[in-house]
């Protein structure tokens, strides 16, 4: 399985190497002004989906504008949301009104990727992906906050909890990618991967079979801006430096952690939450009936009940 996915890593480096003559930090964001309005329209009817109040804001940091919305009770606990890979923070659509009951959400644009942050610096690395959120954590004064993310935004998470000192309290991992193991299943993952570098309506639809049981309750205005993210922005070559956590450092992690996968995820499988369950010291670990990769989509009520059991 190693050897397999190395392969597509080497395959998917050559093709990203080789998709463009400008330096690397320009894979990330759009080649045109047309392209980022047409991504920006998209964003901001999908981010309506929420339905309930919210407010946004950029946050100036050493490597660009980082975007951040906000929602919930100014005095409830605080709550940052990290996305996963393209998707954005506007992806919380079908659990943002269960998540700011009781929370003050910090929904936050990976700046390494279409949305509305603004990279204007070379390519981040490991230390510098725990500046920029340190950055924006401080802007706000955050302390003892919960964190949920998905897919990427999970291997991220898992990232800043590895801090000697971090002011993170609970943590919920949605079927983070990387974390605990490669991915599981790199033959079709890779396949969906290839439209990041030729996009087209047909493969995308492909796309979401491939990560969602239940594709069909994909909001058609979300799924026309995650479509422009994928088409428009070249972000995932990023995603090659992302690497399994070591046993000790997933042993460094004292915060309570609830992970959660889907039976039919083809990033993770029961293999990542034995991991989870052998090396981090306060974790709970379950495994979500009839549903892929986009959980949070696939079934958002029984993932929206585990998350707020949990948190609360």
């Amino acid at each position: 399985m190693l050897k397999q996915y190395s392969r597509i890593l080497i395959v998917l480096f050559l093709v990203s190497s080789c998709a463009s003559k400008k330096p690397k930090f320009e894979d990330y964001v759009f080649k045109t002004k047309n392209e980022e309005a047409n991504y920006q329209a998209a964003y901001d009817k999908a981010l309506k989906l929420w339905n309930i109040p919210y407010t946004e804001e950029d946050v100036k940091t050493s490597f660009g504008t980082a975007h951040v919305v906000m929602a919930g009770p100014k005095n409830g606990k605080n709550l940052v949301l990290l996305h996963g890979m393209d998707a954005s923070s506007t992806m919380w659509y079908p659990n943002i009104k269960a998540l700011t009951k009781n929370h003050r959400v910090y929904a936050i644009d990976f700046i390494m990727e279409p949305n509305k942050s603004n990279l204007t610096a070379k390519p981040l690395s490991s230390k510098d992906i725990l500046v920029f959120y340190n950055e924006v954590f401080n802007h706000y004064k955050l302390k003892k906050f919960d964190i949920v993310a998905a897919s990427r935004g999970g291997w991220i998470a898992t990232l800043l909890a590895t801090q000697k000192s971090n002011s993170i309290d609970k943590i919920v991992l949605l079927s983070p990618a990387q974390t605990f193991k490669f991915i599981d299943q790199p033959r079709k993952t890779s396949a969906a991967l290839m439209l990041k570098f030729f996009p087209s309506e047909k493969k995308f639809g492909k796309t979401l079979k491939t990560f969602s049981t239940h594709p069909e309750n994909i909001s058609v205005i979300y799924k026309r801006q995650f479509y422009l993210a994928n088409k428009y922005a070249k972000s995932n070559s990023s995603m090659l430096k992302m690497m399994p956590f070591s046993d000790k450092e997933l042993e460094s992690i004292q915060n309570p952690v609830l992970v959660l996968i889907g039976d039919t995820d083809v990033i993770n499988s029961e293999e990542s939450l034995e991991r989870a369950k052998k090396y981090l010291s306060n974790s709970k670990t379950k495994t979500i009936k009839d549903a892929g990769h986009f959980l949070t989509i696939d079934q958002p009520k029984t993932v929206n009940d585990a998350v707020i059991n949990f948190l609360d």
